[in-house]
């Protein structure tokens, strides 16, 4: 199981593999490029080719990219369709060239016109995503939280999706936080077990790429994004010890996207790091 985190890339995508191995990081998420806008920089390949050099020197596992928040695929502007499509088509080629197990998404939301109304729509955006993409990285879908007109809080919205893309590049990542706030209670064992199977009934742990590890500031049910610090949250450092204990997780790389500890937090920081490392050797036995 690896453990690691969001990091920035300001300043060069390089600089990542500095700032995870600062706090201890075995692996980094990054965004490759602003989050709330629609302007992608290509990146070159000696930049590309630095990355890879320095992430193997630092003896990171391979990087994830999550993509930009204006990503919708359920969107009614077919502009802005396109855009998430191009956004996602941009992120696809980037982790191609710099290594990476994947790009992980937010589906969006169906702005009223409910999910089945949007589908389609989703389903066959990202088959383009897709058809205009090198295997290699895989595109993962984010469970969400549930919060207004959301797609992917419920496991079966997502499974709906990965059948009729049929598609082995596709796959799911999924958020702790996400789906304690949409129902799933993981502060037991066994909340987690009935999670794990109904992901599997509906999914299937073939498709299990990536973890977000993000404890939560809101209760079970809330259907609220807020994440917390690992053992500052809801969920606690026992529903961690929960989650890391089940082997569905046995080798899938967990993310932290927490705010940090101290009076200025600035994201995932070592003392979560430390915390998911103690943790994992504890069910290690």
């Amino acid at each position: 199981m690896i453990i690691g985190a969001h990091v920035s890339a300001a300043g060069g995508i390089a600089n990542a593999i500095d700032r995870g191995a600062a706090i201890g990081a075995e692996a980094v998420q990054i965004f490759g490029s602003s989050t709330r806008s629609w302007r992608f920089k290509p990146l070159s390949d000696d930049d590309a080719a630095d990355f890879r050099q320095r992430n193997a020197a630092a003896g990171l596992a391979p990087p994830f990219l999550h993509a930009i928040y204006l990503i919708n695929l359920g969107n009614a502007n077919p502009d802005n369709v396109a855009k998430s499509v191009t956004s996602l088509v941009n992120y696809m080629h980037l982790a191609d060239q710099i290594g990476a197990g994947g790009v992980i998404f937010h589906p969006g939301s169906h702005g009223g016109a409910g999910y089945d109304g949007v589908f389609r729509q989703v389903v066959d955006s990202i088959t383009l995503v897709l058809e205009q993409t090198p295997e290699g990285p895989l595109l993962c879908l984010e469970n969400m939280a549930g919060m207004g007109q959301h797609i992917g809080a419920k496991f079966s919205e997502l499974g709906d999706v990965l059948k009729a893309v049929a598609s082995p590049r596709l796959g799911i990542c999924l958020d702790t936080q996400h789906a304690f706030a949409a129902g799933y209670d993981l502060t037991n064992p066994d909340g987690v077990a009935g999670m794990i199977d109904e992901f599997d009934r509906d999914i299937g742990l073939d498709r299990l790429a990536a973890v977000h590890a993000n404890d939560s500031k809101r209760p079970c049910g809330s259907g609220v994004d807020r994440h917390d610090n690992i053992g500052e949250g809801l969920i606690g450092e026992q529903g961690f010890a929960n989650i890391m204990s089940h082997p569905a997780f046995a080798s899938v790389p967990f993310f932290l996207e927490v705010p940090g500890f101290g009076e200025k937090p600035n994201g995932p920081d070592q003392p979560n790091v430390d915390i998911l490392k103690a943790i994992r050797a504890q069910v290690a036995g």
